[in-house]
């Protein structure tokens, strides 16, 4: 969908902002709004002077807005919130923390009409008269995506700091009251469209996850011939197997080793002769490893005895509930935190690999302040043995079908990526004048989407 331009222009004097609308005005984004009032944290909540303080954790970056489900109660005496208490129409803006990949300077809208304050993270801009709060809402979110707020973020002691005073020096384009209403309403109707495809493909996304493990769960357990004979395999997880399969201890199938604690100086990231793997080093995703990132020393290639194509996962720690099974095909050494299953005579080790995700680790582990797993866990565990020729068959089948598959997410989610670019492009051009909705409003007909922003975000569901 195309949209008009002003029929007249003039130079901003910013390339960011490039030309603008004739009658627009250029100003410092501190005449639209009060201020900062800096938030507060409060004490525990004591059943009196309880009061929602509202959180960065609360933002919902997304839809600029804030999120009610984990609210926060703290004890805010009636002087403390007398200045700070939240209204209808506030910008909110986070002033300190971020990320590498969040900045501080986050700006989102506050709809509520309950009692609330902000923490002291978060400061409060209320707009002032002939500004619209949600018009600014955008404008803020145009800059934060172009990284305006950049040059005003301090760092101390791993925390941004954003100088609110300096940001707000920073200048804008505005329109008239009734303009900015206009481009706020007609940016509500066209994100929310584009909000409701990038759900479908998030939703998309999770099908495929599900699809991909049901793959792969009846591939390894029932086979691939549907007309086979089944029999109780006396496992509860796995149910019926083929009848001509047998079902052993993991012990039984392969040897299970680990190794004893690591000199500090026995790993190197300097490329070497043998991979040294860490917890890091695995994928949750695929059976491939993630990345080799770390080897051995030379000096103690003599005293370790590397293993050449086993199946490794974690024993201990978070990692376990990430269900991380690989298939290392070289030759490896691993660190105290892993275990590796060397698949003994003619079996498949992939097909193993495969097998024991399905088992799911967290399900074996001793749940205590560190989840574990040792041999005591893993050795009695059962699982289905098919004859060679058939770990062969269904190593291949899984191969072709996780391509398959994983195309799919990998298609949906640069569809996410090309939907959000779109809703960026398309909020930075209605704040900034790029394009003219003084006229639009909302199709009589909303049950069919523009044809451009379709074919983004559905054609990985043909």
């Amino acid at each position: 969908m195309s949209f008009p331009c002003y029929p007249e222009h003039k130079e901003s004097g910013f390339e960011r902002l490039g030309l603008v609308p004739i009658d627009w005005d250029l100003y410092s984004l501190k005449r639209s709004v009060e201020g900062c009032v800096n938030g507060i944290w409060g004490e525990e909540a004591d059943g009196e002077n309880d009061l929602a303080v509202i959180r960065v954790a609360d933002f919902q970056r997304s839809k600029l807005r804030i999120g009610t489900k984990k609210l926060t109660y703290r004890s805010i005496t009636d002087k403390e919130k007398e200045a700070r208490k939240l209204r209808v129409g506030d910008l909110l803006i986070e002033k300190s923390g971020g990320g590498d990949k969040t900045l501080v300077g986050c700006v989102v809208l506050f709809e509520h009409d309950f009692g609330a304050v902000s923490s002291n993270f978060v400061a409060r801009m209320r707009p002032l008269p002939n500004f619209d709060s949600n018009f600014l809402c955008y404008a803020f979110d145009s800059l934060y995506k172009g990284r305006v707020n950049y040059p005003s973020i301090k760092q101390t002691t791993g925390i941004q700091n954003l100088d609110s005073e300096s940001y707000l020096q920073e200048r804008f384009c505005f329109p008239s009251l009734t303009e900015q209403t206009q481009i706020a309403h007609f940016l509500d109707h066209e994100t929310a469209k584009i909000d409701t495809l990038i759900h479908e493909q998030k939703r998309l996304i999770e099908l495929l996850k599900e699809k991909r493990q049901a793959v792969i769960s009846h591939a390894v357990t029932k086979g691939l011939d549907p007309d086979v004979p089944m029999k109780d395999s006396g496992v509860e997880w796995l149910g019926e197997v083929p009848a001509h399969w047998t079902v052993r201890k993991c012990s039984y199938i392969g040897r299970l080793f680990g190794s004893e604690s690591i000199p500090e100086d026995m790993v190197s990231s300097e490329e070497g002769l043998i991979p040294f793997l860490k917890v890091a080093s695995l994928s949750s995703g695929n059976t491939d490893v993630a990345s080799w990132d770390w080897y051995v020393s030379d000096k103690y290639l003599g005293t370790l005895h590397p293993v050449k194509h086993f199946v490794v996962f974690p024993k201990r720690g978070a990692a376990i509930f990430l269900n991380k099974v690989n298939v290392v095909n070289c030759k490896a050494v691993i660190d105290p935190n892993l275990m590796g299953w060397e698949i003994l005579g003619n079996n498949v080790t992939e097909y193993f690999a495969h097998t024991l995700k399905c088992r799911v680790l967290s399900e074996l582990a001793d749940v205590s302040t560190v989840p574990q797993i040792n041999n005591k866990h893993v050795a009695p565990e059962r699982f289905p043995v098919p004859p060679i020729e058939e770990q062969h068959e269904i190593v291949d089948f899984l191969s072709i079908k996780i391509q398959e598959v994983d195309g799919l997410n990998v298609n949906a989610r640069k569809s996410i990526a090309l939907l959000a670019e779109r809703r960026f492009a398309l909020i930075s051009a209605a704040v900034t004048g790029k394009i003219d909705v003084r006229d639009w409003q909302p199709p009589a007909d909303e049950s069919t989407f523009d044809e451009d922003m379709q074919q983004a975000g559905m054609e990985t569901t043909a």
